[in-house]
């Protein structure tokens, strides 16, 4: 049986239902509409993500299955563990998004063309600037005082619900310490996973898995209903424990 692919309206920021979405490409749902913030926050407080490339559509995705890292799964190994106590890096929430966003653009592993293009870095910032998007940053500073940032990650958060969108790394375990920062910030006040939308070896290797759409919605619009501080997201350095 076909199935229908659906033209967003430009003038409504409503999304068809989630179980429209194609097989194939997997979770494939709709095309078109703008990366306006309120297109943007419609969207991620249903499970739907935009991700395109630079001579595609914009294109928006819910996949089944969804990965997750339960946080109480994240995975640290003997290397890892030895590397925190070692506390090379200084981490801080919220301090710089924009390089965070840039540097997840042309990180220095990737390979392929990047899918976070200018018009998606322009929206994420004004969400960053609302308040909906917010960045884990890791510092090194060398011996001459200088400082310089090796690390991070960003995503979206709608109350409880926190959606990575991308990390970097420039040094040896940077994005796994901004990764576990995230994981102990949300833990603090009883978020218990992160939405990480795709799998990838990475993430696997962190701890994350994959759950069935009905599963990952049921998780998601619980978290969606959990209200945060007024302060949880406010720029500050944080701590590995």
């Amino acid at each position: 049986m076909s199935q229908l692919l659906y033209q967003l309206d430009d003038a409504s920021v409503a999304f068809p239902p989630i179980s429209c979405a194609l097989s194939e490409p997997n979770g494939l749902l709709a095309l078109g509409g703008d990366l306006s913030s309120a297109r943007l926050l419609s969207a991620y407080s249903q499970g739907i993500f935009p991700w395109y490339s630079e001579e595609d559509p914009l294109m928006w995705w819910s996949p089944d299955p969804r990965a997750i890292i339960a946080i109480e799964q994240l995975r640290i190994n003997r290397t890892l563990a030895k590397a925190i106590r070692k506390a090379p890096y200084t981490i801080t929430l919220n301090q710089d998004f924009t390089q965070v966003i840039q540097l997840c653009a042309d990180a220095p592993f990737r390979t392929d063309e990047t899918w976070i293009l200018d018009d998606m870095q322009a929206a994420y910032i004004d969400l960053h600037q609302q308040g909906h998007a917010h960045s884990i940053e890791i510092w090194h500073q060398d011996g001459e005082g200088n400082k310089a940032l090796v690390g991070g990650l960003y995503g979206v958060a709608i109350n409880g619900f926190f959606s990575g969108e991308s990390m970097f790394y420039k040094q040896s375990n940077a994005s796994k310490f901004a990764l576990l920062a995230l994981g102990q910030l949300l833990k603090s006040i009883d978020i218990n996973f992160i939405d990480c939308q795709l799998l990838n070896p990475f993430l696997e290797d962190m701890g994350a898995k994959e759950i069935s759409r009905t599963e990952f919605l049921l998780k998601q619009q619980k978290a969606i209903t959990k209200q945060v501080p007024d302060d949880f997201w406010q720029a500050r350095t944080l701590t590995l424990l």
